[in-house]
C-alpha cells in the first residue's frame, strides 16, 4: 500500500498542491500535518509511520516534507526500512529501500551527507567561538558584580552582613554570593604569591 504523507509549515499554508500529487501517485492513504518541520511533535507523521506495515511504501511531495534536516531524515527512512517499508520521494524522484542495491546505495550516500552536514555545523560553531574569544568575548552569562561590587560585598561579609542579606541587596542567590566569594579569595591567593 502507498501510504502518503503531506506537511505544511502553518495554518495559512496548503496542502492542496502536496495531497493531490500524492492522490495522483497512487495514495491510498493520506495523512498530514500543519505544523513547523522543525517541531518534534508532527502527530500526522507519527500516525503515518504507526499505520504502515512490512511492504507499505511511505510517500511525500518532497523530502523536507518528511524531515527537518538531514540527520531526521535519515533516522526515519532507517525506522521504516527495519520495519520493511520503503520511502518515496516524488520531487527527487528518490525511493529508499534496503532491500534493493540502488536504495541500499541511494540510503548511504543520505547518510554520508548527513554526517557531513553535522560536522560542517560543529566545525562552524567552533570557529565562531574561537573567533568571539579573539575580539575578547568570552561567552555565557554577564557577570552580575562588577569590581566595585565585589569590594562592598568583602567589606559587608567582613563586617558579618549576613549572605541572605547581601544576596537580596544585589537580587541573586546565596550560591551566587559564596560563588564571589571563592573568586575573590582566589584573587588575593594570586595576589599574595
Amino acid at each position: 500500500m502507498k501510504i502518503g504523507y503531506a506537511r505544511v509549515s502553518t495554518g495559512l499554508q496548503n496542502l492542496d498542491l502536496q495531497q493531490d500529487s500524492l492522490k495522483n501517485y497512487g495514495c491510498e492513504k493520506l495523512f498530514t500535518d500543519k505544523v513547523s518541520g522543525a517541531k518534534n511533535n508532527r502527530p500526522g507523521l507519527e500516525s503515518a509511520i504507526e499505520f504502515a506495515r512490512s511492504g507499505d511504501v511511505v510517500v511525500v511531495w518532497r523530502l523536507d516534507r518528511l524531515g527537518r534536516n538531514m540527520e531526521d531524515l535519515i533516522s526515519i527512512v532507517n525506522s521504516l526500512n527495519e520495519r520493511g517499508i520503503s520511502f518515496h520521494s516524488l520531487q527527487e524522484n528518490i525511493t529508499m529501500d534496503k532491500s534493493s542495491s540502488t536504495g541500499q546505495l541511494l540510503f548511504h550516500l543520505f547518510a554520508a551527507f548527513a554526517e557531513f552536514e553535522r560536522n560542517l555545523i560543529l566545525e562552524r560553531s567552533a570557529a565562531g567561538r574561537v573567533a568571539a574569544r579573539a575580539r575578547g568575548r568570552l561567552g555565557g552569562r554577564p557577570e552580575k558584580l562588577n569590581d566595585s561590587d565585589l569590594k562592598l560585598l568583602k567589606t559587608l561579609v567582613d563586617n558579618g552582613t549576613p549572605i541572605k542579606t547581601i544576596a537580596e541587596k544585589w537580587n541573586v542567590s546565596r550560591t551566587t554570593v559564596y560563588r564571589y566569594l571563592d573568586k575573590i579569595d582566589n584573587k588575593d591567593i594570586k595576589n599574595e604569591s
